[in-house]
């Protein structure tokens, strides 16, 4: 039999994650120029669509959920000055065009419409039958001229043996991007950015929780959030930019929850959830910490990383076991909703096996 990897359980988790963030940062930096020429040309094609910028260092517009599967967000151009819609008006109209008997079903906790009456500054193209029905900027058909546009961009760039549009989900793009580390599966989002706003239905902080501190909840509010075009009548609530600061200030005071989270992501690609599409991503691991960080807001709960990372552990087998995560700033919104029941099922086995002996070997 072979014997074990020498040293303990942090030693051999975060070498294993040394190797991870080297082989991610090499991803990332390769999907991100093919991303960069694509969204350039789409954008000198419809102005509507901003180019992802390039980045140095960290790329806001570019979040890992898994190793071979990356969220990309494109930056919607020619809205601002957003108000927060007051009055509640019934939608009756289709995606095809013909009216609807009943009302269009109601949007979910992350979930809203978007009018275009609700940018006091609008580009003429935002009014345009491509992408809006009866004043409403509708995600489906944005996604809709977009795809066509990547479809058009990738002959254009002449990236069709490095690129392919796969078929869609729903009102999802994704494209395939062959990389030298491996592929990768880019789900490519159009988004409206809403700088310095935060949307009334999160109602966070919550009262009397100390982390973080409350000069830090006021900065990170002020960030603002996107609109996602990820489904068919309704734009998804997002919150990059307040939770990429919160992951910047994890360890101000000395603790090990950065290292946790890496461990965590480790653990789950390798042990827990293996596979392309995970039904756990990068972001369920970090809403769970989140969690776990206001519930053990002292320093002294975060100084021994093997206590930590089982707290941690638990607390993901709790979710995955009741199929319930809370989202961190939308509480009413369960974020494994419409997972896979026989996955987290299996999923849970393999965290209660962990939990047993978390000192054994790693694959």
């Amino acid at each position: 039999m072979k014997p074990p990897p020498e040293g303990t359980l942090e030693d051999r988790l975060l070498r294993k994650v040394d190797e991870r963030r080297q082989l991610i940062s090499q991803t990332v930096e390769e999907v991100q120029k093919v991303v960069h020429l694509l969204t350039t040309e789409i954008s000198h094609q419809d102005v509507r669509f901003q180019p992802v910028p390039y980045c140095d260092t960290y790329n806001g517009n570019i979040k890992v959920l898994a190793p071979c599967q990356l969220l990309v967000t494109v930056p919607l151009a020619g809205l601002a000055g957003y108000q927060e819609a007051r009055a509640r008006r019934w939608r009756y109209y289709s995606l095809q065009g013909p009216r609807l008997p009943s009302p269009a079903r109601e949007p979910e906790a992350l979930q809203q419409w978007l009018a275009a009456e609700q940018f006091t500054k609008r580009r003429w193209q935002w009014h345009e039958a491509d992408v809006n029905i009866e004043g409403d900027i509708v995600p489906a058909r944005v996604s809709q001229a977009f795809r066509k546009l990547v479809e058009s961009a990738i002959r254009t760039c002449r990236l069709t043996g490095k690129v392919s549009l796969r078929e869609s989900y729903g009102s999802v793009v994704w494209v395939a991007v062959e990389t030298s580390v491996c592929q990768v599966e880019l789900e490519l989002v159009p988004s409206v950015e809403i700088p310095t706003i935060w949307p009334e239905r999160a109602r966070w902080p919550r009262c009397l929780k100390r982390w973080p501190s409350p000069n830090k909840v006021e900065c990170i509010k002020s960030l603002g959030f996107k609109l996602l075009a990820r489904s068919g009548y309704h734009w998804q609530l997002s919150f990059c930019p307040a939770e990429q600061a919160l992951l910047e200030l994890l360890d101000a005071d000395g603790g090990c929850r950065r290292k946790c989270l890496q461990a965590m992501r480790q653990l789950t690609e390798d042990v827990w959830c293996p596979g392309r599409r995970p039904v756990i991503t990068s972001h369920h691991l970090q809403t769970v910490l989140f969690w776990t960080c206001e519930k053990h807001p002292r320093a002294q709960d975060w100084q021994v990383f093997g206590d930590a990372l089982l707290r941690l552990v638990r607390k993901l087998h709790k979710c995955v076991s009741q199929r319930f995560l809370k989202h961190y700033f939308v509480q009413q919104s369960n974020l494994l909703q419409y997972a896979s029941s026989s996955d987290l099922d299996a999923v849970a086995r393999r965290l209660a096996s962990f939990l047993r002996r978390p000192q054994a070997p790693l694959p």
